[in-house]
């Protein structure tokens, strides 16, 4: 488990402001069978301590900003890819995190719908001042992770990492994964590892069509939108295959 520390500054007093966990790397990492290689993890208990919570909406700019991230990352991958696509929210799988957001549990679920969606998480002590701050850490995994180009696949892909994990990488940068929505929830009392966190900020992240297949690779690497599918009709915008629809920014939010 690598801890992610941030820095916060108000006035002349600077402090560290909170900490940033990863939902990957524990010795509780286990494998769903019949779900990619999207890990399941045994939810941390105790007898005698109660969760709570508080329901934290994402706001608009928080979405803006959450799908511009993704889409820089996505735009700027080396080496390039020729297939990457344009990412939007989508609601329906939003609802989906926030539900699972709600329990402040920290493990990946719900299983029955780790079959069909990729998912990320983060969790934070305290609150934040930039919901990038919980993102971050799943793109600073690309300093571990080296492309695995064909003749290093099978079975390598996409697990090609020299660090603890890559996987929550490889995930925004999986090539036609194309639909992202996303929940945060103020935890009380939540189990992270074993150790209770007073207070924690719980970010979840789900994806369709999920990332991550043993033996694929995230992209396939050539002239950027080279390699579009069909239904993109040609359609090219900063390196990814984008939908041929002309509207305004906030039509990506389905």
């Amino acid at each position: 488990m690598r801890d992610v520390y941030f820095l916060s500054c108000a006035v002349l007093l600077c402090g560290v402001s909170g900490r940033v966990v990863n939902s990957t790397g524990s010795p509780q990492l286990q494998h769903q069978s019949g779900s990619g290689s999207t890990p399941v993890m045994k939810p941390d208990s105790s007898p005698g301590v109660r969760r709570a919570r508080r329901k934290r909406f994402i706001t608009q700019r928080d979405m803006v900003a959450i799908l511009d991230y993704h889409n820089q990352v996505r735009a700027s991958v080396f080496p390039p890819a020729a297939n990457m696509e344009y990412m939007v929210w989508d609601n329906n799988l939003a609802r989906t995190a926030e539900a699972w957001a709600a329990t402040c549990v920290w493990a990946h679920g719900p299983a029955y719908l780790l079959q069909f969606y990729g998912q990320n998480l983060s969790v934070r002590t305290g609150g934040y001042q930039s919901i990038l701050q919980l993102l971050k850490p799943w793109y600073d995994e690309v300093n571990d992770y080296v492309f695995p180009y064909p003749r290093l696949c099978n079975p390598s892909c996409p697990l090609l990492c020299y660090g603890p994990m890559c996987t929550h990488y490889t995930q925004m940068v999986w090539a036609s994964t194309s639909r992202v929505g996303c929940a945060v929830q103020t935890c009380y009392n939540m189990f992270v590892w074993g150790v209770l966190w007073t207070e924690a900020t719980f970010l979840v992240c789900n994806y369709s069509p999920k990332g991550n297949w043993i033996g694929e690779a995230p992209y396939r690497v050539g002239v950027p939108c080279s390699a579009c599918p069909s239904s993109y009709g040609g359609a090219c915008s900063n390196n990814m295959c984008f939908p041929p629809v002309q509207s305004n920014y906030m039509y990506w939010f389905k």
